[in-house]
């Protein structure tokens, strides 16, 4: 997988996530909380290297990506108590993209969750003051590794693919 320039790197929060923050992953994925949830589950995945585009994915690669996808869904969908979820991949800031490393948003769904089903999609959108401001509700780092400690033990009862 391709890496970006330096700066880019090193400026890149999912590049600081570390094997602590993954509560599912795969050799070159991991599913992390997203530290702004939507609704409760809402969970990111991330290439373990920088990577800025889905194009710059092999074909494995992007096999790999999406069945992490699908085993996160499943997953959250179990632990949040829910069947229904949505997917999402925005690329570059013309698409809405906040931070710009590659990653997919699953968002678990109950019904009535939102005031309009759609309503989570213009959640993610990059306002206008920048990246995830902090107009959203943030979890604390506290919440959030307990968070990743209980997805992974319900990880490893279920039996993924």
């Amino acid at each position: 997988m391709p890496a970006d320039s330096t700066t880019s790197i090193n400026n890149c929060p999912f590049c600081k996530k570390t094997k602590a923050d993954y509560f599912l992953e795969s050799e070159n994925f991991a599913a992390i909380y997203n530290i702004s949830p939507i609704v409760p589950g809402h969970s990111l995945i991330i290439p373990k290297k920088h990577v800025e585009s889905l194009f710059d994915l092999s074909k494995d690669e992007l096999a790999e990506f999406m069945l992490l996808g699908r085993n996160t869904a499943k997953l959250i969908n179990h632990f949040f108590h829910t069947d229904a979820f949505d997917w999402a991949i925005q690329e570059k800031e013309a698409a809405g993209q906040s931070v710009a490393h590659l990653h997919m948003h699953v968002v678990p769904r109950k019904m009535n969750d939102l005031p309009n089903p759609g309503a989570w999609y213009q959640a993610l959108e990059k306002s206008e003051d920048g990246i995830d401001t902090f107009d959203r509700f943030r979890l604390s780092e506290e919440h959030m590794r307990e968070l990743t400690v209980r997805l992974k033990d319900e990880a490893e009862k279920l039996n993924f693919e």
